[in-house]
């Protein structure tokens, strides 16, 4: 089984004028039905299309087409290529490139990504709109030259980067973020022995409570002493 030729209708165009093929061989070749190439060669299909060559276009060879002509039974064979073309290569990585009409829109775009989710890196901000790290620093030191005027815009509304991209890159921060936490709480306590210190802080202080309200054992009356500050005494009366 081969593929189809490029132009199957032209191909089968040029092959019904210019062979004596049978309409099954063509359409066996052009991936048609017999009676669509039947309907080539009476001019009710394909009407004003040009034939083209397959020959000239390397996909049948001279000989193989007059093997064909000569055993109706035999199936045409696509021509191998002669020619190997050479592999497409990755795109290299690089800044996303972004329209002329919406790069004045990048730094409202950054002003936004810093904001909202300071946890990105710069490389990351650079793939999501296609910036360099030296006007992501100006936009958050407010040393940018528009600082005045720039309003955080999101991203995706102004249609630097998709919601999906967006949320990828946000994720991936998100993964690394927990392992920095951890590192900076590495003397923190654990549960258990923190509940048992509050118990004891709420028992001393409920204590302190209570003896701060104890009554305390009020001490003898001089009677003399007091009639003497009032300038008197007891006996005098």
């Amino acid at each position: 089984m081969h593929d189809a030729p490029l132009m199957p209708k032209a191909t089968a165009v040029w092959l019904v004028e210019n062979t004596t093929l049978t309409f099954e061989q063509i359409a066996d070749f052009c991936k048609l039905h017999p009676l669509e190439v039947k309907g080539i060669a009476d001019g009710e299909v394909a009407q004003g299309i040009k034939g083209m060559d397959p020959i000239t276009t390397g996909q049948l060879t001279r000989e193989e087409i007059d093997a064909a002509q000569k055993d109706p039974s035999r199936k045409l064979n696509v021509s191998e290529k002669r020619v190997a073309l050479p592999e497409a290569k990755p795109k290299k990585k690089g800044p996303r490139y972004t329209p002329v009409s919406k790069r004045q829109d990048r730094p409202n775009a950054i002003l936004w990504l810093v904001r909202n989710h300071p946890e990105l890196k710069d490389a990351q901000i650079m793939r999501l709109v296609g910036t360099t790290k030296s006007t992501i620093e100006s936009v958050r030191s407010r040393t940018h030259w528009n600082a005045a005027t720039l309003q955080p815009l999101d991203p995706v509304t102004l249609g630097l980067c998709s919601q999906i991209e967006l949320d990828h890159e946000v994720g991936r921060a998100a993964k690394e973020k927990p392992a920095k936490v951890e590192e900076r709480h590495t003397t923190l306590l654990p549960a258990s022995e923190t509940t048992a210190r509050a118990e004891a802080a709420a028992a001393a202080a409920a204590e302190r409570e209570a003896e701060s309200g104890r009554p305390q054992k009020e001490a003898p009356v001089d009677v003399e002493s007091v009639f003497a500050k009032l300038g008197g005494s007891k006996k005098s009366e």
